[in-house]
């Protein structure tokens, strides 16, 4: 195999085929793995570990980030901090992955779903008050797109109700809700890093603690529900087994390849805030004629860039759509399906569930290609072939 050099770079799909996203992080990650192997600590918590828990840390303005091994993961660990009772009912949205309710269905809560906004796709944060009940723990607002759900709200009934605020944060990483990140918000918050994220290690996440009272914890589950963390900061002269736990631990390896980008933030945002902006622009007058609804972002959030869509006028057109984008060899497509109408939603859920926008926009909403390296001529391409259709 031959070594890499400066030079190296990430090999492009074909110019004939424009992909909905494209792999091709940036920065030095790749040095960055070569100089953990030097180093000989390739496991969980080595000090690439440290250095991406850091860095977020102070961009979170986190009590204390832990990577993990998905955003699942994080999640779950969330849900074991919870401490929840069979009665214990948790509000989610039904427009978002499945990750963001199974998690807390896995500790055995009962799943409450709530609608979403027309115009963010976010948490409906009027219908929170008549889904609270005595039982209610927990609110997991998800910051759809990257765009920040109505934090004020959700936060005064939390703390009126004496709720926790999980914030599924997937979508949101470096975004911002009236200047402060999002991430910050709840008690706990968690990140992905998948392959389809602004910053991605092909798998892993973190789980980002808000609540200094759940570090202890947090550390101990994931952990394998040792308290290895704490033997290995001297704390205590041996680790033992203290509570229920699983292996969450991302190998450094990929906190190497992580860190490369994260140091990287500011050009892959403004990269992809680029490409955001050009679909928006070219693509207004287009959706005005057409009655093409595109993304909403208020004037009080600053938006993390993760996504581009478009909302067609009924599910007719999103299917010819995607067939017109396909035949002009662009990958473009539908995203969440409701999760109350699914096989084990509807066999989780807590009451009846009455979600008509999601189950709108599950139908009417497609995602035009959108990656940090996209082209600018790509990007022309799918912009003509987007002003070509008719709905």
């Amino acid at each position: 195999m031959e070594p890499l050099s400066s030079d190296f770079q990430f090999p492009t799909s074909s110019d004939a085929r424009i992909p909905f996203n494209r792999a091709a992080p940036e920065g030095n990650g790749l040095f960055y793995i070569v100089d953990a192997l030097r180093n000989m600590h390739i496991s969980g918590d080595g000090p690439f570990t440290k250095r991406c828990q850091q860095l977020l840390e102070e961009e979170l303005q986190s009590q204390k980030v832990l990577l993990t091994t998905s955003c699942t993961h994080a999640l779950e660990i969330s849900a074991q901090l919870l401490d929840l009772s069979p009665h214990s009912e948790v509000i989610v949205p039904s427009f978002t992955f499945v990750s963001t309710a199974s998690a807390f269905a896995r500790a055995g809560a009962r799943l409450v779903f709530c609608d979403i906004r027309s115009d963010t796709m976010n948490l409906d944060e009027t219908l929170l008050p008549g889904l609270v009940t005595e039982n209610t723990k927990a609110i997991v607002p998800v910051h759809y797109a990257g765009v920040g759900c109505e934090m004020d709200s959700i936060t005064q009934l939390a703390e009126k109700e004496s709720l926790t605020i999980i914030e599924d944060n997937a979508h949101g990483l470096f975004g911002k809700y009236k200047g402060k990140p999002l991430g910050s918000f709840g008690a706990l918050a968690t990140l992905s890093f998948h392959e389809t994220k602004n910053f991605s290690c092909g798998e892993g996440g973190a789980l980002v603690i808000n609540d200094p009272d759940h570090i202890a914890t947090a550390e101990i589950i994931r952990e394998k529900g040792t308290d290895r963390s704490r033997f290995m900061r001297g704390e205590v002269q041996k680790y033992t087994w203290v509570n229920l736990g699983s292996s969450y631990l991302p190998s450094d390896l990929l906190a190497a390849f992580l860190f490369g980008q994260l140091e990287q933030a500011q050009s892959i945002q403004a990269r992809r805030r680029a490409v955001w902006e050009r679909y928006f622009e070219a693509l207004g007058p287009w959706s005005r004629e057409h009655g093409v609804q595109l993304p909403t972002v208020p004037e009080h959030v600053e938006q993390a860039y993760h996504m581009f869509y478009l909302v067609m006028p009924n599910a007719e057109s999103r299917s010819r759509f995607i067939d017109h984008m396909s035949q002009r060899n662009i990958y473009c497509v539908f995203h969440y399906q409701p999760l109350h109408q699914s096989e084990m939603g509807s066999r989780l859920a807590q009451g009846d569930c009455h979600c008509p926008v999601t189950e709108k926009m599950a139908t009417h909403l497609v995602r035009l290609p959108f990656f940090t390296t996209l082209e600018k001529e790509s990007q022309n391409r799918t912009i003509d072939a987007v002003l070509e259709f008719s709905p």
